[in-house]
């Protein structure tokens, strides 16, 4: 998974623009996200239209209080530019939650 550098709300723009894109918001001190992190090359190559890119919410803290995420782990999805969806908490997420969050984006984002 690509790991997005330190960025602006602005510049992220940029890294969104074209196709679908899946943000994934995490830390490394955080147990939650260190709980979804092994099925997430399984969900990246059940989801091959998306870009995955890895967010580290503290390298990125001013990206992520732009964006209002304040729970992790948490997932942003793009579509051209435009949001499509956010699964924003604090709470920990399995697989197959994860997966119906993109499954319930189909529909917002062809």
């Amino acid at each position: 998974m690509e790991q997005l550098p330190k960025m602006s709300a602005a510049d992220l723009k940029d890294v969104v623009k074209d196709g679908k894109t899946m943000l994934f918001f995490s830390a490394t001190w955080c147990p939650d996200c260190a709980f979804i992190k092994p099925a997430m090359p399984d969900i990246e190559a059940e989801y091959p239209d998306f870009k995955f890119i890895a967010v580290d919410r503290d390298e990125n803290i001013d990206l992520a209080v732009e964006l209002n995420v304040f729970g992790i782990p948490s997932f942003i999805a793009y579509a051209n530019g435009d949001e499509i969806g956010r699964l924003v908490n604090k709470d920990r997420k399995t697989k197959a939650e994860v997966e119906e969050f993109i499954n319930s984006l189909a529909t917002n984002a062809d």
